[in-house]
């Protein structure tokens, strides 16, 4: 996987995210395959990219806990 270039990447934070919080984790679709993952207080910094499947793995275990 390479890494998308960052200034046409639409990043997003969840509608639970308050205007207050801080510690988030914002997202963006890099392609058809790939969804880009940062840490919002640190948007330069490294993204985890991850497959479709990947995403959809990662959903499912934040919902059971």
């Amino acid at each position: 996987m390479t890494s998308p270039d960052r200034r046409h990447l639409r990043w997003r934070k969840s509608s639970y995210t308050g205007s207050a919080a801080q510690d988030c984790v914002e997202v963006a679709r890099a392609d058809e395959r790939e969804v880009a993952v940062r840490d919002s207080k640190d948007p330069d910094g490294p993204m985890l990219m991850l497959t479709g499947g990947q995403w959809e793995t990662l959903l499912r275990a934040c919902r059971v806990g």
